[in-house]
């Protein structure tokens, strides 16, 4: 099991978690997905070794950007 956290700028509101949750949720491998909106934090639970870029598409993909 593997656990990675990002800082994701523009999320507002629940709706923005939801998003976010949502995307990242489908990238093969992630098991879980906590956002806490007040930090930005997003923690990455996974079965084995993540793609950083296929997690930063998915938060693109909800239209926010992972900071670096």
């Amino acid at each position: 099991m593997s656990t990675a956290t990002y800082t994701v700028a523009g999320m507002t509101c629940g709706h923005c978690v939801g998003s976010v949750k949502q995307e990242v949720g489908q990238v093969a491998g992630v098991t879980a997905v906590d956002v806490d909106l007040a930090s930005g934090q997003v923690t990455v639970t996974s079965d084995g070794p993540l793609d950083d870029a296929l997690v930063r598409d998915a938060v693109e993909e909800a239209g926010y950007e992972v900071k670096a």
